[in-house]
């Protein structure tokens, strides 16, 4: 195995970051972060309890005025400074990020760090943008204008699958518009978290401004959630645990951002590139070993092209070289823990009893035993309704069916209760744009899967949530619109007081 990222002098202090310090959890609970590629401790830290969510809210709560009373101007410049000491430090950043992840280190080298800098630079711009509707005389004898203003304390819940990005998602374009945010990553993924907050201070952005507290999510992140001075819940993660937040939050009336699970169809009609469309399955179903809400589950493929598809996938897949997370020719890693690689499992020995498993399917031996992986894997022959179809798998998985009619092949793409993202492969332009109009999904990606752009929107339909991350439109979600209306006539008793009292 190559050489591991030293994090035990970097959080000797522990794994709660509070107005701009470390220090350690009072739960009375430790928690020990896992290198899923060998089985071994990376760092064993004090997880928070209620009284750290509460320092952490109280911290981000008085930094408030004074950051969203900062100008845009200054909100931007140290933005761009934070996406500098970012930069500065991205092999750090990669190297954390696979090793308690377990992803390859070129997958973090040049996805997950990269992208995250450039989506700290694009809301150092974009927080010079959040201005209103243009003012005025709607009435006639009133100047209106609408103000964007921050709505406060925001309370964040971050996944384990890309830590690093996801807490940027959460954190960005919340300070960018001047609300100060407490974030609670996933416990077992902690590192790049807390390593983002210490950059920002690093950078200059006040203490209190971002906050990070540690701790499970039925202790600290219900906690969060229902803290009666945190205005906004924004909450990435499964939808089962994202109706309970949405359950707690609503105790309080909070704003809230919900962005959930996905099963992504990939729809392949009879005219595509089959090669390309290959190729963009494999890519998209594997990307960090299939743990991402919207990688590639469910290839739908129009049946002239089904058995050809099913096969040059099949041998494509055996090509992919699983290994050592921090080898530079490891295209895939571990899943996250060894129990998620035993719930991946779970699911494909289950589809024996009705589906064919064409390749793939199980754990491989040897050097790899101990850690958490899992093979690249193609199911064919599963039903429709079936669970390996339905059900969000988070793994190195593909299901492959096949369809008849463009009417059917929409028709099952949208055939579950999520609607993340999608793909239409197919080189007919009229086709293709049927397919983006039709499927129900927040992303429809066209002869390609899994790109995002810091410019463009992330969010879904359906049980996939709602709300944006990234671009622009997440603004939406972190800032209050406000109608300021002046009078212009300076008249004492306006006509419509009449229908108030007196006469005209």
């Amino acid at each position: 195995m190559g050489n591991r990222f030293q994090v035990q002098d970097r959080f000797k202090d522990g794994a709660q970051y509070v107005a701009g310090e470390l220090r350690p959890g009072t739960s009375g609970r430790n928690h020990a972060i896992v290198d899923p590629a060998t089985g071994e401790q990376v760092l064993a830290y004090d997880l928070a309890g209620s009284d750290d969510v509460d320092a952490a809210v109280a911290a981000a709560r008085a930094a408030f005025p004074g950051w969203a009373g900062a100008t845009p101007g200054e909100r931007s410049d140290a933005l761009h400074r934070f996406a500098s000491v970012l930069a500065e430090q991205a092999e750090d950043f990669a190297q954390a990020e696979s090793l308690q992840c377990g992803k390859p280190i070129k997958l973090s080298r040049e996805f997950d760090v990269p992208g995250t800098v450039d989506n700290t630079a694009f809301f150092a711009g974009a927080a010079r943008h959040l201005q209103g509707q243009s003012a005025g005389e709607y009435s006639g004898d009133h100047t209106s204008y609408v103000r964007r203003e921050p709505i406060g304390v925001v309370g964040s819940i971050a996944p384990w699958n890309y830590p690093l990005q996801m807490a940027a998602w959460k954190v960005l374009p919340a300070i960018a518009a001047g609300n100060t945010i407490v974030l609670k990553p996933a416990e077992i993924t902690p590192l790049t978290s807390l390593m983002f907050a210490q950059a920002a201070t690093e950078a200059g952005i006040p203490d209190g401004v971002l906050n990070v507290v540690t701790g499970t999510g039925r202790e600290a992140g219900e906690h969060l959630v229902g803290h009666p001075d945190v205005a906004m819940t924004s909450f990435t993660g499964s939808t089962p645990v994202g109706k309970r937040v949405a359950e707690v939050a609503t105790a309080t009336v909070k704003r809230l951002h919900l962005e959930l699970g996905g099963k992504a169809p990939f729809v392949v009609f009879d005219d595509a590139d089959l090669d390309a469309a290959v190729h963009g399955a494999v890519a998209g179903a594997l990307i960090n070993s299939g743990q991402d809400c919207t990688a590639a589950t469910r290839a739908y493929v129009q049946r002239p092209l089904y058995d050809a598809f099913v096969s040059a996938v099949a041998d494509l897949m055996a090509t992919v070289r699983l290994g050592d997370p921090f080898d530079p020719s490891t295209d895939l890693g571990t899943l996250v823990s060894h129990a998620q690689r035993d719930r991946v499992a779970g699911f494909v020995d289950r589809a024996r009893s009705y589906a064919t498993v064409v390749t793939g399917g199980k754990a491989p031996g040897g050097d790899l035993a101990k850690g958490a992986y899992y093979l690249p894997t193609l199911i064919s022959g599963a039903a429709q309704d079936s669970e390996v179809v339905q059900s969000e798998i988070f793994g190195p998985v593909l299901v492959v069916l096949p369809f008849d009619s463009d009417d059917e092949g929409i028709a099952l793409a949208n055939d579950t209760p999520y609607g993340l993202a999608a793909s239409a492969w197919s080189r007919d332009v009229y086709r293709a744009g049927r397919a983006t109009r039709e499927i129900k999904a927040g992303c429809v990606w066209v002869n390609d899967h899994i790109p995002i752009i810091s410019e463009m929107p992330h969010g879904g339909y359906k049980a996939s949530g709602f709300g944006k991350d990234m671009s622009a439109y997440s603004f939406e979600e972190y800032t209050q619109v406000k109608h300021v209306m002046y009078d212009n006539t300076a008249v004492v008793r306006k006509d419509w007081h009449r229908t108030i009292f007196g006469d005209r």
